[in-house]
Parts: structure tokens; C-alpha cells; sequence
């Protein structure tokens, strides 16, 4: 079987879905043909790549093709969309070409679904839709767009890719409900829970990397991962100054988008060391 994966972020991308992408297209690669199409690395890359109208190669068995998309750093909303516009004007006309028997698409961009769901249609193949962000309701969520005729169009067409899809895979149970109030068959919609393998014994608090991460306190909560626009930032912040003579603190593994106006914000007092933000280490796989 061919199978044609749509998602602007691959690796050398080092975003949250560019990992799962290529989790998903290698492991499906032992079995079957699978052709990825991309955009030029733009999610803080491993490796930055020159401007090309279109780009292959080959990455651990699967077919890599890279439409000439901009590659803008994504911490500036308009810079972002660019980014998403240049990769589906080029990659919704690419896809169309490659002649796979299944089409299956993630959620970069946001109206990845929608285009993967256009293609499939078009091709007369069938769509699987893997969701690990739902659009326009996080958008409406974190009020990064307003209810409007075009959310509104937006949600409409989103609904559209979600009853074509032969099969729906979302990250747990609340995000199946939602899917399902916006009537999807409860037979195509499926929970696949993103996992990671944990070692047979945790480390201790002698261990340097709980050190670092500890600190002082004797009591930690942390936060490992993207600090992107949806997130209640402020909360959690206000909630460390309320901590800073309780011994507990809150940890910020990641970057992100919202990590430098975090890092712009007032003084705290000597005193307040409930609050930090650490670089993601760079893991070797």
C-alpha cells in the first residue's frame, strides 16, 4: 500500500508532530510505501535547508518530498501563517499528483485536515484523519480568533473532512466526545494515546538531571514541553508568586512562543525561586 502523509513539520523539525510524524510514517514504512509532504524546516530545525521549489530525499525507508514553503521563525502569529499559506498553496497541488492509495493527514497546519481531506476526495482514495490539535476550537479557546462568518466557514469545512474520513485517531477520550458531538460515526472515530517508554526504575534525588531540574525546593511541579499561544501562562505564573515562601515551585522544560514575553516580566524578589524557565536538553535517540 501507498500511503501519502500530510504535515508541514518533519523532522529536521524538532516540533511535538514533526517526532510524531515520523514516529508514525517509519513505523508504517516497514509494511508499506509511505511519501511524506513537507515544508522547509522551520520549527527551531535541526538543519536549515535553502529555498527549493521541491525537495526529496529519503529518511529512515519513507519518501520525503519538501514543497518550497517560507520558513520563518513561528513565534510571530502573521510570520507563522505564511509559513502555513506558502506550504498549502504548494503542497495541496503535489499531493494531488503522487498517486497513493490512502491519504493521512495530522493537524500542521491547522487546516491540514481540510486539504488532506481535499485530496483524498479529488483522487478518489480514501482519508484518514489523525488529530492531535482540534481546529477552530482551540483557536476560539485561546482567543486567538473571534466567532465570526469565516470561524464559522472554518468549522463547516472542518466538519466536511471529518465525515469523509474513513477513520478519525485522536489523542483521549474528551477529544473523542467533542468529535463526536460534531457528528462523526462513533465506529470511525478511534483512541490512539501518544506514550513514551519509561525506564524500569526512576532516578533519585541524587540523580544531576533531578538536581538540576529541583533546584532548591524540595517540592516541584513541572511543565515539559512546548510553551505555545494555548496555555493558562498567566495563571500558572501568578500561581508562582503565590508559592514563593511555600517551598514549591513550578518548572518550565521548553520553549516556545510565549517563553520570551514569560521571560520580560518584572523582577521577582531574591527570595522567590519558585519559578524556572530551563532549555530543553538536546536528547540523542
Amino acid at each position: 500500500m501507498h500511503i501519502l502523509l500530510f504535515n508541514e513539520y518533519y523532522p529536521p523539525d524538532t516540533s511535538a508532530t514533526a517526532k510524531m510524524a515520523a514516529q508514525v510514517a517509519e513505523t508504517l514504512a516497514q509494511h508499506h510505501r509511505v511519501t511524506v509532504v513537507a515544508g522547509r524546516p522551520s520549527y527551531d530545525p535541526e538543519e536549515y535547508y535553502p529555498f527549493a521549489l521541491l525537495r526529496r530525499d529519503t529518511r529512515n525507508n519513507v519518501e520525503v518530498e519538501r514543497v518550497g514553503s517560507t520558513a520563518y521563525p513561528r513565534h510571530k502569529m502573521k510570520r507563522r501563517v505564511s509559513n502555513y499559506l506558502s506550504y498549502l498553496a504548494l503542497a495541496v497541488p503535489r499531493a494531488l499528483a503522487i498517486r497513493a492509495d490512502v491519504v493521512l493527514a495530522m493537524t500542521d497546519p491547522p487546516v491540514a485536515g481540510i486539504a488532506g481531506a481535499f485530496v483524498a476526495r479529488l483522487g478518489g482514495r480514501p482519508f484518514v484523519y489523525n488529530i492531535r490539535d482540534l481546529y477552530p476550537d482551540m483557536a476560539l479557546g485561546g482567543d486567538i480568533v473571534r466567532p465570526s462568518s469565516w470561524v464559522a466557514r472554518w468549522e463547516s469545512m472542518h466538519r466536511r473532512a471529518l465525515r469523509q474520513a474513513a477513520r478519525v485517531i485522536v489523542l483521549g477520550d474528551d477529544m473523542r466526545a467533542r468529535i463526536l458531538s460534531k457528528g462523526v460515526a462513533p465506529e470511525r472515530v478511534v483512541v490512539v494515546r501518544d506514550g513514551t517508554s519509561f525506564p524500569t526504575s526512576s532516578p533519585g534525588v541524587d540523580d544531576p538531571v533531578v538536581q538540576e531540574i529541583r533546584g532548591v525546593l524540595p517540592f516541584v511541579a513541572l511543565h515539559a514541553g512546548n510553551l505555545g499561544f494555548y496555555g493558562a501562562w498567566d495563571t500558572l505564573l501568578a500561581a508562582a508568586r503565590i508559592l514563593q515562601n511555600e517551598n514549591a515551585g513550578l518548572v518550565f522544560i521548553g520553549e516556545g512562543a510565549i517563553l520570551p514575553p514569560c521571560r520580560r516580566l518584572p523582577p521577582m524578589p531574591q527570595t522567590f525561586a519558585s519559578c524556572r524557565f530551563v532549555p530543553p536538553p538536546k536528547f540523542r535517540t
